[in-house]
């Protein structure tokens, strides 16, 4: 019944793009349609991704889960770009990478069983994380010297995102390459075609770009009408929503009982966000109008050091535990305080 439901509510995702182009509602009515829809397209990323996974196995799978989940932050990230919004943008991501780390990792291991963890390719891209928060103290030190927008920003922000680029493929790719090795996928009968899941993966990110695109630009006017700041909401509600795939997909996975899956799409994700979308972001801004120098918040990268070592923590001993999950949860909750409290810049 509730998978009936939810094929049902993919509907929703045209519904709004159709509703946006033709009625031209109000920006809240725009912002709830457009939340409500991303709920069946996330499950429809997770449910097709464990369809891919039985193919390619769980390292393989939460990296392909990961990077379609990740497509609407890079196209949500380049239209704030484009609009000029750069203070968005970084606390979209940096929201984005510490969501991932610490409620969209805590969820799973709260509501999936416990069971073991790849230690060794968790904490690969633990350490990936770890090492863009390192990076991000140049710039982010520029920034607190001057204007954080200022031209000397970027310029040393560029070597920086290509050092990124060049670590994150090298250390993936090899990553990669060992969970082929290791682990020899039999799908079972009931598992799609690779070709037919990957189609469907590919449409659901399309309109799920789509569906993002629409809810910030009518972010704006929720804002307004809750009283919240703009970094509150782009660190809190644009990363939650650019999030909505591993969220739902990973939570999914994980009351289907395969944690390695769930565990490799949230740790995954904020890897790909810190050391690909972020500098990604970065150098393709040079083409833009606005430069996006990454000259971060000092409470953003607080933040992001804080879930990375609470991450490790919880993997340390190779198991899925669900107080530890509870206790990210929580850790999310402070930040979330955190940044309320913070306000603007």
């Amino acid at each position: 019944m509730a998978r009936r439901i939810l094929w049902a509510s993919l509907a929703l995702a045209p519904a709004t793009i159709a509703v946006r182009y033709v009625a031209h509602p109000g920006n809240v009515t725009l912002f709830v349609l457009a939340a409500a829809s991303l709920i069946p397209l996330a499950w429809l990323i997770g449910d097709t991704t464990e369809h891919a996974a039985e193919h390619t196995g769980p390292g393989v799978g939460g990296f392909l889960n990961a990077s379609f989940g990740n497509a609407p932050e890079l196209i949500i990230a380049l239209f704030a770009v484009g609009d000029g919004l750069p203070q968005v943008v970084r606390g979209s991501l940096a929201g984005s990478v510490i969501s991932n780390l610490l409620l969209v990792f805590g969820v799973t291991q709260a509501v999936g069983p416990e069971k073991a963890l790849d230690r060794r390719s968790l904490f690969a891209q633990l350490g990936l994380v770890g090492t863009a928060v390192l990076l991000f103290i140049a710039p982010t030190i520029v920034g607190y010297t001057g204007p954080p927008e200022r031209h000397a920003a970027v310029v040393v922000s560029i070597p920086i995102s290509a050092v990124l680029l060049v670590l994150y493929l090298a250390v993936t790719g090899r990553n990669l390459h060992r969970h082929r090795r290791l682990q020899r996928a039999e799908p079972s009968e009931q598992a799609w075609p690779l070709p037919v899941a990957l189609g469907v993966l590919a449409a659901a990110t399309g309109a799920t770009a789509f569906v993002s695109e629409i809810l910030v630009h009518s972010i704006d006017g929720f804002a307004h009408a809750v009283g919240a700041s703009e970094f509150f909401i782009a660190a809190v509600i644009v990363a939650i929503v650019g999030n909505a795939a591993e969220h739902g997909g990973a939570v999914v996975i994980a009351r289907a009982g395969k944690m390695k899956l769930a565990s490799e799409i949230a740790i995954s994700s904020s890897a790909q966000v810190g050391l690909l979308v972020v500098p990604s972001v970065m150098l393709l801004s040079l083409f833009f109008t606005h430069e996006l120098p990454l000259s971060f918040r000092w409470e953003e990268l607080v933040a992001m050091a804080g879930a990375t070592v609470l991450a490790a923590v919880t993997i340390w001993d190779g198991r899925t535990r669900r107080w530890e999950g509870m206790m990210l949860i929580v850790a999310y909750a402070f930040v979330v305080v955190g940044f309320l409290a913070a306000g603007n810049r």
